[in-house]
């Protein structure tokens, strides 16, 4: 019988470990993909430390890039060995309220990849053809791995936004780092907000044309349009409500976030507002995927073996990361050993 590698998560806080299952076979409207990359998001680490709801076991990962081995039955749109992208809205039910008011990214009843049905921490994963996307050729596949999630839900979170032209990213990590050169390319000012001493990253936001990047206490030299919080810290709402205008936004674009502190009602004055980014819709995607194409994003990763997961969420943890970690399945590629 064939048979698959994957790095599974038996509960919550646990490291994950290598595994060999029975290869999956695709059901009506599915797809059999083999995974030749799949990026480590920082989602990934609230499925494992039990902060979003997931079953155990779950093979984790929802940045997935591969190519189809095998199509089941009635499943149209895709030709085996056609490369895809699998993201972490893996299936909505069709007939709830949201899905019947094109709002399937709230749907009552869905399933999300790494979390509540298989995802691409694996040699092999099983996905819903219809929430698929084909991949732009000018990527590679390590490269595309990041806009899976980092991308989508950063632009769901700019879409957010509103039209502003002073635009403020909280945490510069895998999603910052992509959102920030879309919003440079639309012509908005990009201020990017980092730990305290994170010179690293302050630099690497400038590099890719930010204008200012700082601590994330400190207060841009102008008042914000929007402020997009993509760091799991409550603190910062407070913080970017301070930075933002009258009427101003603050996004705040994570699954999870550690409890907001009070603060003044003064802060919020002035018809600001505060809202949460929940999951991506097909419509993201299709929309995401045209502008990639036209702002010619290129994504920064890390590369790291299928079997070193433990040691990519580490480090993703701990900040260590420069853009986005992505786990190889197959031959590691010799430039990144």
């Amino acid at each position: 019988m064939p048979t698959m590698i994957a790095m599974q998560l038996d509960g919550p806080g646990k490291a994950l470990r290598r595994v060999e299952r029975p290869m999956p076979r695709p059901a009506p409207y599915e797809l059999l993909v083999e995974v030749s990359a799949c990026g480590v998001c920082r989602t990934d680490l609230h499925v494992i430390d039990g902060e979003v709801a997931a079953l155990r076991p779950i093979i984790p990962g929802h940045e997935i890039v591969g190519y189809v081995r095998e199509i089941g039955p009635d499943t149209p749109g895709f030709k085996i060995g056609e490369r895809v992208g699998i993201p972490w809205l893996g299936h909505t039910c069709g007939v709830c309220p949201y899905c019947l008011s094109d709002r399937e990214n709230l749907c009552d009843r869905p399933l999300f990849t790494g979390a509540t049905r298989d995802g691409g921490y694996a040699t092999h994963v099983v996905a819903d053809a219809r929430y698929c996307f084909a991949i732009p050729e000018r990527f590679t596949d390590i490269e595309a791995a990041p806009l899976l999630c980092a991308g989508l839900i950063g632009w769901r979170a700019l879409r957010l936004a509103g039209g502003g032209q002073r635009i403020g990213l909280y945490g510069f990590g895998a999603a910052a780092h992509i959102l920030a050169q879309i919003a440079v390319w639309q012509g908005r000012a990009v201020y990017a907000f980092t730990k305290t001493g994170d010179a690293q990253a302050q630099d690497f936001a400038r590099s890719l044309g930010c204008c200012w990047a700082g601590a994330s206490e400190d207060q841009p030299p102008e008042q914000l349009d929007a402020a997009l919080i993509f760091a799991p810290v409550g603190a910062l709402v407070p913080a970017a409500l301070k930075a933002i205008r009258k009427g101003g936004r603050v996004v705040c674009a994570g699954i999870h976030m550690s409890d907001i502190p009070a603060f003044p009602y003064a802060d919020l004055w002035g018809e600001r507002q505060i809202l949460s980014v929940a999951n991506l819709t097909r419509d993201d995607g299709t929309s995401f995927f045209d502008v990639v194409q036209r702002a010619g994003i290129e994504t920064v990763t890390t590369p790291f073996p299928l079997t070193e997961a433990n040691t990519a969420l580490a480090q993703l943890r701990t900040g260590q990361l420069i853009g986005a970690a992505v786990l190889i399945p197959g031959e590691f590629p010799a430039s990144a050993s």
